[in-house]
C-alpha cells in the first residue's frame, strides 16, 4: 500500500510538470533542505503563469515507522498558487495551498507553547486547505532560495491505536457514542509546510534564452 501511494504522488508531481512544460514560462525544481536532513523528502516544481503569479506543486513524504517510539509515517500532495509583489521567484509572496494526506502516526498537539505527541498512533487520511507566506532570492544564472512557512486547517479522519496494536473503541471525543466506535474525526489548525527549498530552473521563457 506505501508502495502505491508512492508511485501515484511520483506520477501526478511528474504529469503536472511536462504537461505544463509547454504552456508555462519558467519552471524550476526544488527540495526543501531542513526536510532532507531530517529524512522527510519534499520534492515541489513550480511554474509561472503570469508575470506575478505561479502555481507550485508539492510531495511530502516521511519514511520513518517510529521515531522515538512514535510512528511518523505519512505522505502529503498539495498544490498552491502564489503572488508575488515584485515579479515571479523574486522577493516576497502570498500564497493559498489545496492538499490531501495519508498517515501512520502519532497525533501532534501544542501544549505550553511546546509540541508533543500522543502516546498512541493513528491510520487514516485527511484533507488540508491553508495559506503561505515566503520569499525568494534568485542567485547564480539558474538558482534560488526559497524560504516560506504555511499554517492550514486540517480535517482528518482515522482509527487510534494502542503501541501493542489495540484498536482503541473508545476514542476521545465532545460527546461520546451509545455503542464502540473505533473510527474517528477532527479538525484543526496545524503548520503544514515550513523549511527552505534549494531549486534550479528546469524551464526557461524563449526571450530569456535569447539574451
Amino acid at each position: 500500500m506505501k508502495n502505491i501511494r508512492l508511485k501515484l504522488c511520483t506520477a501526478i508531481l511528474l504529469s503536472a510538470l511536462f504537461c505544463t512544460q509547454g504552456a508555462l514560462g519558467q519552471g524550476y525544481v526544488k527540495l526543501n533542505i531542513p526536510y532532507a536532513l531530517i529524512g522527510v523528502v519534499n520534492p515541489s516544481v513550480e511554474f509561472a503563469i503570469s508575470p506575478k503569479s505561479t502555481l507550485q506543486t508539492d510531495i511530502v513524504i516521511s519514511p520513518w515507522k517510529s521515531v522515538n517510539q512514535k510512528h511518523m509515517l505519512f505522505a502529503i500532495f498539495m498544490g498552491e498558487y502564489r503572488r508575488y509583489f515584485k515579479q515571479h521567484n523574486n522577493g516576497w509572496y502570498l500564497g493559498a495551498n489545496i492538499g490531501m494526506m495519508a498517515f501512520d502516526m502519532s497525533k501532534p498537539y501544542i501544549e505550553g507553547w511546546k509540541l508533543k505527541f500522543e502516546n498512541r498512533y493513528c491510520k487514516g487520511y485527511g484533507m488540508m486547505i491553508g495559506l503561505c507566506v515566503g520569499y525568494e532570492h534568485q542567485f547564480g544564472e539558474r538558482w534560488l532560495l526559497d524560504a516560506f512557512f504555511g499554517w492550514a486547517w486540517m480535517d482528518s479522519h482515522y482509527n487510534g491505536y494502542s503501541f501493542d496494536g489495540e484498536i482503541d473503541m473508545y476514542p476521545h471525543r465532545p460527546v461520546q457514542p451509545k455503542h464502540p466506535d473505533p473510527f474517528n474525526g477532527s479538525s484543526e489548525w496545524y503548520p503544514n509546510k515550513i523549511g527552505v527549498s534549494i531549486g534550479y530552473r528546469i524551464f526557461t521563457p524563449r526571450n530569456m534564452r535569447s539574451k
